[in-house]
């Protein structure tokens, strides 16, 4: 992740992905492209994300995918000691990522899922 731009976490097969770069090519915004499925995060990129999102690895999680059910993600601990597991996984099942993932070039970021996340863009 480059410091100062804007870059959106992508996977050009989902349709919000899809919602959230066209509002930032419609807005003017540049912004890099990272296809996370190709590129996926590290443990230590995650982190970093997660702390400019104020969030926990499970709020991002996508639990309704199968991986997450074969790997037992629903009954898994949501305290600070059960965080690594949770970030391990995500860094190496990426499916399971929420997306689209912006990181806005102010330092914040956004899961841009919705109408209301995607105007806080502008």
């Amino acid at each position: 992740m480059t410091s100062g731009q804007t870059e959106i976490w992508h996977n050009p097969r989902c349709t919000k992905s899809r919602n959230a770069t066209a509002h930032l090519d419609e807005t003017g915004v540049e912004y890099t492209v990272r296809r996370y499925l190709d590129d996926p995060p590290t443990v230590e990129e995650l982190r970093a994300v997660l702390a400019r999102l104020g969030a926990e690895p499970w709020d991002i999680t996508r639990t309704s995918e199968q991986i997450a059910k074969d790997l037992g993600m629903a009954g898994w601990g949501r305290a600070e000691t059960d965080r690594e597991q949770w970030l391990a996984a995500l860094a190496q099942h990426p499916k399971l990522i929420q997306r689209p993932i912006v990181l806005t070039a102010d330092g914040g970021a956004v899961v841009a899922r919705d109408e209301e996340s995607l105007r806080s863009l502008d």
